[in-house]
């Protein structure tokens, strides 16, 4: 293919990546309203542009925003009497009792907000509005541990303190991304990942990803 034909192609493929997705609509709460206007921003990059008309639709996707699942759900309030089809959750924080409480009024997805990128965010919209359920590899643990919720504050009691950057590493490996996903989401090079990575196994005393990951659920780190 020689270059003019490239360029056109590589434009096409701009276009309908970012091209509104009809029959799609998506509308967006938060008691937050920066958070709420980066999580439009991000959704209007993957083309999906949030309503502004007044009325609601049973078909419209709606995303709840917040920096715990509470709060998000709090803020769609009291439009979830008995459910909402099509609720997408994207919070800061994860515990067991948010993601609980999630399922119960008929999430069905959960995003932590430093993995909502436009492309998964856009994703995740798709699915919920076909009627597809997606839970994090984070918020299965989470409602798979039977120990006592972590604290907002900090670590349970003997666990290591880790650095802003090893905990967001933590966190992705736990919603199951490989070192070259995680490179991408953090904008570093994946010999930063692998650093860090390692630096984690010896702080935790871990074996490999996923005891690390069974851990740091343990222990209340992420």
């Amino acid at each position: 293919m020689d270059a003019p034909a490239a360029a056109a192609a590589t434009a096409t493929a701009t276009l309908a990546a970012t091209a509104p997705r009809a029959g799609v609509r998506v509308r967006v709460r938060s008691g937050d309203a920066a958070a709420r206007a980066v999580v439009e921003a991000k959704l209007i990059i993957a083309g999906l542009r949030p309503a502004e008309t007044p009325e609601p639709s049973p078909q419209d996707v709606l995303v709840a925003v917040g920096d715990t699942v509470e709060a998000a759900i709090g803020a769609c309030r009291p439009g979830l009497p008995g459910g909402h089809e099509r609720l997408l959750v994207v919070a800061d924080v994860l515990s067991r009792t948010g993601a609980l409480q999630a399922l119960r009024v008929g999430a069905r997805a959960l995003v932590l907000s430093a993995e909502a990128t436009p492309e998964r965010l856009a994703a995740t919209v798709h699915a919920a509005h076909r009627g597809e359920g997606r839970l994090s590899h984070l918020a299965l643990a989470r409602l798979l541990d039977g120990s006592p919720e972590p604290s907002r504050t900090g670590r349970k009691a003997g666990a290591p303190k880790l650095t802003g950057r090893q905990l967001e590493v933590l966190r992705l490996m736990a919603d199951g991304h490989g070192n070259e996903a995680i490179a991408a989401t953090l904008s570093c090079s994946k010999h930063t990942v692998k650093n860090v990575i390692y630096e984690l196994m010896g702080q935790l005393q871990v074996r490999n990803r996923a005891h690390a990951v069974a851990y740091a659920v343990r222990t209340g780190l992420i």
